[in-house]
């Protein structure tokens, strides 16, 4: 398919474009700009396009696709979207206020049943948690690779059933893990 024909192929299916881009939407706007992305995309892979097969499948496809990326990138950004005229106080970081009581109150009560270890499994445990490696801290500590190695899983296991009975959680895992 030549250049030429393959605009007025394009040029051809601009109204069912626009109607399919304003049915995914329901936004005069956000159609527009949809089926803006899609005509670039077809253009810049006019290449990819294979002659005698369906021109307009073809279309629609690249659009659905660009509409079903759009959405989940909102849905994974968790943008807010507020119809209304003044928008800036809304999108304004400055003016939010972060609410870190719930997770404060939980660090500190794992930092209680850390500290609560024996030391012997504290210290090579909080050693791995702030980046050190096992060799690293097998090293440091004077100790065999293994039993750095056994010492954190043994730690680790510790931190799970004190989770499981304080939070009434893995329960199920605390006991079969022992």
């Amino acid at each position: 398919m030549s250049t030429v024909e393959f605009f007025e192929s394009l040029q051809m299916q601009t109204k069912t474009l626009n109607n399919f881009a304003l049915g995914l939407t329901r936004d005069l706007e956000d159609a527009k700009d949809l089926y803006q992305e899609t005509a670039f995309r077809a253009l810049s892979n006019r290449d990819k396009f294979q002659p005698g097969t369906n021109f307009k499948a073809w279309l629609i496809t690249i659009m659905k696709n660009i509409f079903i990326n759009n959405y989940r990138r909102k849905v994974k950004g968790g943008i807010v979207n507020d119809n209304s005229e003044n928008q800036y106080y809304l999108n304004s970081i400055n003016n939010s206020i972060g609410n870190s009581a719930e997770s404060d109150m939980m660090m500190t009560e794992l930092n209680r049943m850390v500290e609560s270890l024996d030391d012997s499994l504290k210290i090579p445990f909080l050693r791995y948690f702030n980046g050190f490696k096992y060799q690293e801290i097998a090293d440091e500590l004077n100790l065999p690779l293994g039993t750095v190695k056994s010492r954190i899983f043994f730690a680790r296991k510790a931190l799970k059933g004190m989770i499981g009975s304080h939070y009434g959680i893995y329960k199920e895992l605390a006991v079969a893990d022992l």
